[in-house]
Order: C-alpha cells, then structure tokens, then sequence
C-alpha cells in the first residue's frame, strides 16, 4: 500500500504539471493568433486629408484623399486611401508642376513610397499625361515607375504605349519597356 502510494505522489504531480504545460502553450497560441488578428485591423482612421509632403524642408507635393486608414504592421506600417487621392506637385517656386489622381493609394513612409492603383493618371504641367493602372512614386530615389502597361500622350496627340516605364520625379524624362506609339509627323498621326 505504501509503495502504491508513492507511486500515485510522483504520478499525480508529472500529470498536473504536463497539464498546466499544454494549457500554457494552447494560451501562448491563442495570444499569437489574436495579436496576428489586431495587426491587421486599423489604428486610425482619418476624414477629409490635407498632408504636405517635404524633401528637406521644401514642399514638394500635396496628398488629398476623403479618407486614410492607418495600419501599424511591425515589419511595414502603411497607410490607405481606399476612396480615392490626389497629388498636386509643386517646383521649387510652389508653383503647381503637375498632378495624380487614383482610385486608390498607399503610402509607405518608411520606404518613402506612395503606390497609386486603379484608373491612375498623372498630368505634367505641359499638359502630358501618363495612364497606368499602378503608378510608384519613390521620394527617396526621386523617380516614378510602374511595371503595369502605360500609354503616355502628349497634347500635339502622341501617343506612346509601353508594358512599363520609369522616370525622373518630374516624368520629363521617361525610358520606356517594350513600347510603341503613334506621333504626328506634318499634322499626319504615324504609327
């Protein structure tokens, strides 16, 4: 009976202690599931937007969106524009150099991005515009570019299509991929 009883101390113990060691873990992966779920929902949420945006205290551009939803990920906090945004760029004088507009935005201030989608169009200040359904802006290399098909026209008509491009961040100076197009030669369009 003793030896019985020696047996059930050193049992019920190991058996309590495997126990509350696979409650913990399940508790562990329920935190880890609900954290991964509150990473996904927005922080912020934000009506009626007027950002400026600055490169070394000098205006460069300005973000109009009717919303912007804030998403605060570990690894690349970002910021939407669901209902659609609008970027007016200035020169150096503040004068208006040219235009975005998208359905859609995001805007990656860590990586100094801000990715338009959906029925984009930027228009220079000469009045050529550049249509895409995704168009990058990169602030810290101080270019565009968009690997989704792009028609650039010019306002004597050219027109230029490409599978996609990149240019300076003025987009005066654009290097095409695998374009073709149609310019006016003497008031003829040729293609």
């Amino acid at each position: 009976m003793q030896n019985r009883l020696k047996q059930l101390c050193i049992y019920i113990p190991a058996v309590l202690t495997a126990l509350l060691l696979s409650a913990c873990e399940n508790d562990i992966n329920k935190v880890k599931a609900i954290a991964a779920a509150d990473a996904t929902k927005p922080i912020q949420r934000t009506t009626g937007v007027t950002m400026t945006i600055s490169d070394k205290g000098i205006v460069k551009a300005q973000l109009i969106s009717p919303l912007l939803i804030e998403y605060a990920t570990k690894k690349n906090p970002y910021q939407v524009m669901p209902n659609g945004v609008r970027v007016i760029l200035y020169n150096d004088s503040l004068t208006t150099d040219g235009n975005i507009v998208a359905d859609t935005g995001y805007y990656y201030a860590e990586k100094s991005l801000v990715v338009f989608k959906k029925n984009v169009v930027a228009t220079r200040k000469d009045g050529a515009t550049y249509k895409s359904e995704e168009l990058i802006w990169d602030t810290g290399k101080k270019q565009y570019y968009s690997n989704q098909r792009v028609v650039m026209t010019k306002p004597n008509g050219d027109v230029m299509n490409a599978t996609s491009f990149v240019s300076d961040d003025k987009l005066l100076h654009p290097v095409f991929q695998n374009a073709t197009g149609a310019i006016q030669m003497n008031g003829d369009l040729t293609q």
